[in-house]
């Protein structure tokens, strides 16, 4: 293991479009909101509030779309992370499918803001759920059952003898098909998303950390390295990086670090490799989950690391799983390979929440971070509105501090999940 390498290059960068220089901000400025953070939920927040006539100044310590909103696997999922009978069981009915609703939302949401913005970022419908394990189809398999029986949501079963006429491994005991799931180039989302907020009047500044978040009686004070913002209300949407601002809020998430690679182009093999051309993720724990590109290469995510530090070798480190899965592929070259901080609660649901009365914010998206960060900016925006019944629906989730206390919720952290990873190779 070395040091944390650092961000980039990607494949997304790659291939995104053109997006422009926006200056770090110099001086003092004033605004109705203050957004920190050029993810999905603060360019979405951004947007939905300079539509609403707001005047948004958004806060960016990199580029837009330079954390994980511009580095994830792209796809687009049903639900929550924790599945439906599971939140039944823990929140009650009424809770639960109120929390499936703000997903459908979520994912409505993003495509409507794709097709009004005319956002390029080739979405496709359609993502598979494939049951790692033999134990892992029966409950899957019920799970479709119950969907479509108490939700009315309609999922297509695969038999194990079938999957392989939708990706072509003989890995999987099952497969789930759903229709409603998605893929789409993460960079060119987000700034898709930046160009319409800034449309809409929205100013964003590049280059420029928010150090700190002071309330007063009258609004806040969002303070940089070269200069600061007075707004009425701050929305703060820096996810992994929420804890600097609010450290009573970081602590309930952890960042972790997932990494993806991408191949060399396949030719004619991608579509033999993947035939439905749909997104894929698994059951496992550390979940694998991939795609083909545009231009037919596989993109894969796999395997995670719970400390500051990469692998040394990251192409090693992700061609592991992309041979568990594919074993046609060896000897296939990996032409991108990179990681990113990935931030997950406890419960793995995302934690929303108010710091005194001027200050929102939202993070721990446990990888769904393309809907419902998406869904979080919106609800964030509503709320600045004084429209607060969907954003109050995650609110009202209790979240606990991950164990250890500063120094120790890492290795704590890492001991964990070190024991789910071995339960995925058992």
């Amino acid at each position: 293991m070395t040091a944390a390498a650092p961000l980039g290059p990607t494949w997304y960068e790659a291939t995104a479009h053109p997006a422009p220089a926006r200056p770090p901000l110099r001086g003092d400025a004033v605004a109705d909101v203050c957004v920190v953070g050029a993810g999905y939920a603060g360019l979405s927040a951004a947007l939905h509030l300079a539509e609403a006539g707001r005047s948004v100044i958004l806060l960016e310590a990199r580029t837009v779309g330079g954390g994980a909103s511009g580095r994830n696997g792209g796809q687009i999922h049903s639900g929550q992370r924790q599945e439906q009978e599971t939140l039944e069981k823990t929140l009650g009915d009424a809770h639960a499918r109120r929390l499936w609703a703000l997903a459908e939302d979520a994912k409505a949401l993003v495509r409507s803001l794709i097709a009004r913005h005319a956002i390029d970022c080739d979405l496709r419908d359609g993502i598979i759920h494939a049951a790692w394990k033999p134990r892992d189809a029966a409950p899957l398999r019920a799970y479709v059952e119950h969907m479509a029986a108490h939700y009315g949501y309609v999922q297509r079963w695969v038999e194990k003898k079938d999957v392989p006429s939708l990706v072509a491994t003989g890995r999987y005991h099952g497969a789930v098909v759903d229709p409603g799931g998605g893929q789409l180039h993460a960079l060119n989302y987000a700034r898709g998303l930046a160009a319409a907020a800034e449309a809409a009047g929205t100013r964003i500044h590049e280059g420029t950390a928010a150090l700190a978040c002071d309330t007063g009686t009258s609004g806040v004070t969002v303070r940089t390295p070269s200069g600061t913002v007075r707004a009425a209300h701050a929305v703060l949407a820096c996810d992994t990086w929420l804890g600097t601002l609010d450290p009573a809020a970081g602590a309930r998430a952890l960042a972790i670090n997932s990494f993806i690679a991408v191949t060399q182009p396949l030719g004619p093999r991608a579509q033999a490799l993947i035939p439905s051309n749909l997104a894929v993720a698994d059951t496992k724990f550390v979940v694998d989950y991939y795609r083909l590109t545009q231009d037919g290469r596989l993109l894969f995510g796999g395997g995670e690391t719970y400390t500051p530090r990469y692998p040394a070798d990251l192409k090693a480190f992700v061609s592991r799983p992309i041979q568990r899965v594919f074993p046609q592929l060896a000897g296939v070259g990996l032409d991108y390979a990179w990681g990113g901080p990935v931030g997950v609660t406890l419960s793995r649901l995302p934690h929303f929440g108010r710091t005194g009365t001027r200050t929102l914010f939202a993070h721990g998206f446990s990888g769904q971070g393309v809907a419902l960060a998406t869904l979080a900016g919106q609800l964030m925006a509503e709320t600045v509105a004084g429209v607060s019944e969907r954003f109050d629906i995650f609110a009202k989730l209790r979240h606990r501090p991950f164990p250890g206390g500063r120094l120790l919720r890492t290795p704590l952290m890492a001991l964990g999940m070190a024991w789910y990873a071995l339960k995925d190779r058992l």
